[in-house]
Parts: structure tokens; sequence; C-alpha cells
């Protein structure tokens, strides 16, 4: 007899420290009793970007008081807790490790099981929360470290589409921002600037636009933005080029999406439900999402974005993750080690560096 699931998720990759409590109930649905999520932001300001040994220090200090704070504000105890996941990876080695540590203690002392989850599926998986998942259908990945298409078609089946073959998009963002003067984290701030400024102000490249199926690049666009700043004297100039950038995304973004789907569907031949999902922190940009929405609307394809607050990193998404590989009976792993570059789709060539065939 099926029964109700409730998982501890614990979340430390880069720069959050999250938990969260995740009750999957015996006829299917899906509720987040908590999901406490820190924010490291002050922590790392002045240096404009992340520092590792900061913020592994940062996760060191808060895990305790962040799970804790999950489980008093779920109403569950402790012992009731069916499971434990924690994100094994990929991140950054030292800030992986705490969560880690942290979750196979707790199913250590409890004899629970434990699951160390990849962190890109757990923003595959995003959407469990709210809906049920019908596989396959087509996820864009798009975040500060990562930028990929994949057709997910089960847990732990994915198979890679595209991917970014140098910066992911999240970065281009967050360059642009500095770039610009914005300060740390400074890519959310982009879609403010481009509000107030011209998208036609400067004409910025669209790299491997029409080549290389659906892959993306990224790092070209980021020189180019550089360089586009040194002919910016005033505030006006800074959001023509925030507009200028913005909207070039979305012109490759309209490109690549189109291809990915197309690509897509020659796998998927007779599908049914034709599911577009786009996950990760850079999805919770409302000029992207309009015009992933309609791109998608024009082929036919039903687009879904999780709640802005769960684009980003959270644990609520690795406690979904960990009840969903429990379901498919996955083995409990204790002795599971931290992998700070983990591909969902392991047999996917590696797409960077010098050299590439495109």
């Amino acid at each position: 007899m099926k029964k109700d699931l409730i998982f501890l998720g614990i979340e430390t990759s880069c720069d959050e420290t999250a938990a969260s409590i995740v009750k999957k109930t015996k006829d299917g649905k899906i509720n987040i009793l908590s999901n406490i999520v820190s924010s490291q932001e002050r922590v790392h300001k002045k240096f404009g970007g992340v520092v590792p040994e900061l913020a592994a220090r940062a996760h060191s200090e808060k895990i305790d008081f962040i799970i804790s704070k999950a489980i008093k504000k779920s109403g569950v105890p402790l012992k009731n807790i069916d499971g434990i996941a924690a994100t094994a990876g990929p991140g950054l080695l030292i800030c992986l490790m705490i969560g880690m540590t942290a979750g196979k203690t707790i199913a250590s002392s409890l004899s629970k099981p434990f699951y160390g989850v990849n962190h890109l599926e757990g923003h595959a998986l995003t959407m469990g929360l709210f809906k049920p998942l019908r596989f396959p259908y087509l996820l864009l990945l798009i975040s500060g470290g990562h930028s990929e298409f994949l057709s997910v078609e089960g847990i732990g089946k994915y198979k890679r589409l595209g991917t970014t073959i140098d910066d992911a998009l999240g970065e281009a963002f967050d360059k642009t921002a500095k770039i610009l003067g914005i300060k740390f984290p400074g890519g959310p701030k982009i879609e403010t600037f481009a509000k107030k400024g011209n998208k036609n102000s400067f004409k910025l490249p669209r790299p491997i636009l029409f080549k290389s199926g659906c892959n993306l690049s990224f790092a070209g666009l980021k020189t180019a933005v550089l360089l586009a700043s040194k002919k910016v004297k005033t505030k006006q100039d800074k959001y023509n080029l925030a507009a200028s950038f913005q909207n070039t995304v979305n012109e490759i973004l309209k490109v690549k999406c189109k291809k990915a789907i197309q690509i897509f569907q020659e796998r998927h031949k007779n599908i049914i439900h034709k599911n577009f999902i786009i996950s990760g922190g850079v999805a919770s940009n409302q000029s992207i999402r309009k015009n992933i929405k309609k791109i998608s609307k024009e082929l036919n394809f039903n687009s879904h974005f999780p709640p802005i607050h769960l684009c980003t990193d959270n644990a609520a998404m690795i406690a979904l993750t960990g009840i969903l590989n429990y379901e498919a009976r996955k083995k409990s792993n204790l002795n599971m080690v931290s992998q700070p570059r983990w591909p969902l789709d392991e047999k996917a060539p590696f797409m960077k560096g010098a050299g590439l065939v495109l």
C-alpha cells in the first residue's frame, strides 16, 4: 500500500544555503511544507562575484540553523522524515561537501535513505512541484553555470540536444551587469536597465546563430558588450546597451529554441503532449519568458516556467528529486562523494574549449 513520502532536501552548491521539507501524498499530490533559502549576497558583494572559500565558511555557519528552521516550519518531526537528499554536484566542491556531510549525518543517525542528487536534475524536475510530469518533455536549463537543451525522458534519463560551447547565459548576464557598473548580483538587474533603453542602439553579434544545431555561444556576445561599453558616456547609454544585450539574447533564443523543438520532435515523432519547460535562474527574466512563450505558441508547444522564487537555487527541487529517485528504486548511497562536474547526460561529448567542429 502506498504511503505519504516526506523528504528533507539540502542545497549548498554555490552561494545559497537552503533546506526544504517536501511531501508527496499517496495520491500523488506534492506539498512544499517549508523552503528556506539563505543568500550570501552581502558576503560576496564587495568582491563582485562568489568567493568559494567564503561561501563554504558561510554554509558551515548557517547549515544547522537553516535545516532546523525548515524542519520547524514544516511541522514534521525529524524522526518522521522518510529520506534525505542533498546536492552532490555540480558546483563548488568545498560548498557541496558542507550540504552532503550534513545530509549524510542526519540520514545515518536516523537510519534513513540518503540520495546525493544532481543539482541540474533538480532544475529539470522543478515543475513536478506544481503539476504531474509527463515524459518526455523538452527542457531549456538556463542558469549562472549552465545553458543546455535536454530531452527529459524519465527519472535519470536525459538526452542532451544542445549546450553552450563556452559561457553560460547567466554568466553573460552577470558579466554584462558588471561591465555596466551594476553591483553583484547584477544579472537580474539587467532587465530593469533594459526597460529604460533602446534595444536597437547597439548592434551586437549572435554567435553560431544558424550553425551547430541548438548549441549556444555567449562568449563573443560578452566580449562585444565590453567593447561597446567603451562608447558608453551617459546613464542612458547604459540602459541602451542593456536593452541591446537582452534583445540580442532573445534573438538567439528565438532561433535556438525553434531548432531545439525541431530536434526534439524528430526524436519523439509520435509525441502527444508537447511540453517545453524552462528552468534555472535566468528563466525568471520576464522578457525571456515572453519571448519563449511566443515561440512555443507558434510551434504548438506548451511552455512552462516555475514560479520565480523557484527558478533560482533552492532545496525544494532537491527534496523532490530525492523522492522521485526513491520511487524509481534507486539505491540509497551514504558513500557517494561530491562531484564538481556532473553532466545530466553523461554520454554527451564535452563541448567547451578549442578544436570544436561546429
